[in-house]
């Protein structure tokens, strides 16, 4: 398109920028998860489906200035131009304003995308589900207590009891004290309507 410059520079740093933001929101907020886990969880998010979404909330692609071919091939709804045209931006503003400029315009547009990630890749580890949901305020605290042992040494069953601010919420059982942990919060999840 004439008199116009393409955006691949910028989105190839927009994505370096978005995978920053989005790994430092991971490993601060899910201290539990392993690395390999992080990973999957941040290429959810930075997909080029993820990035649609983002671009398409924000209706990025009615500002798009598009060539007449792509005009007519309806350009501004394709999903790997709005992906793209999204990280661009997200370039943008952070050449112009620096990192925590990103942080305050994207991450309010991301932190649905991450939780939906997140949901997905964890929807059966219970246990961090609850902690995401109640690290939400600071100051509630959860403990997993193991309450009792039942049951012979080759079949035991292990009962735990999940507290909130020294309040019993829930109580799980398990073959394991780790699959009694995840009933309980699962049992947790289910009091709060989170499931």
């Amino acid at each position: 398109m004439a008199g116009f410059d393409y955006n691949e520079r910028l989105e190839f740093l927009g994505d370096s920028v978005l995978s920053i933001l989005v790994s430092e929101h991971l490993y601060l907020n899910f201290k539990d998860l392993p690395e390999g886990e992080l990973t999957k969880i941040r290429a959810l998010v930075v997909c080029e489906q993820s990035l649609c979404l983002c671009a398409r909330e924000i209706n990025l692609g009615s500002y798009l200035q598009l060539g007449k071919g792509e005009q007519k091939n309806n350009g501004r709804s394709r999903p790997s131009i709005l992906a793209d045209a999204f990280e661009a931006l997200i370039a943008a503003v952070y050449l112009d304003g620096g990192i925590d400029s990103v942080k305050n315009a994207v991450m309010p547009i991301l932190l649905p995308m991450i939780q939906k990630a997140v949901s997905k890749k964890l929807h059966s580890d219970y246990k961090t589900a609850l902690q995401e949901i109640v690290q939400k305020n600071k100051e509630e605290v959860l403990e997993y207590v193991l309450a009792q042992e039942k049951g012979p040494d080759h079949s035991k069953v292990f009962v735990v009891q999940l507290y909130l601010n020294s309040n019993v919420i829930a109580t799980g059982e398990g073959k394991s004290k780790k699959e009694a942990e995840q009933e309980a919060a699962k049992s947790a999840l289910r009091l709060m309507g989170e499931l």
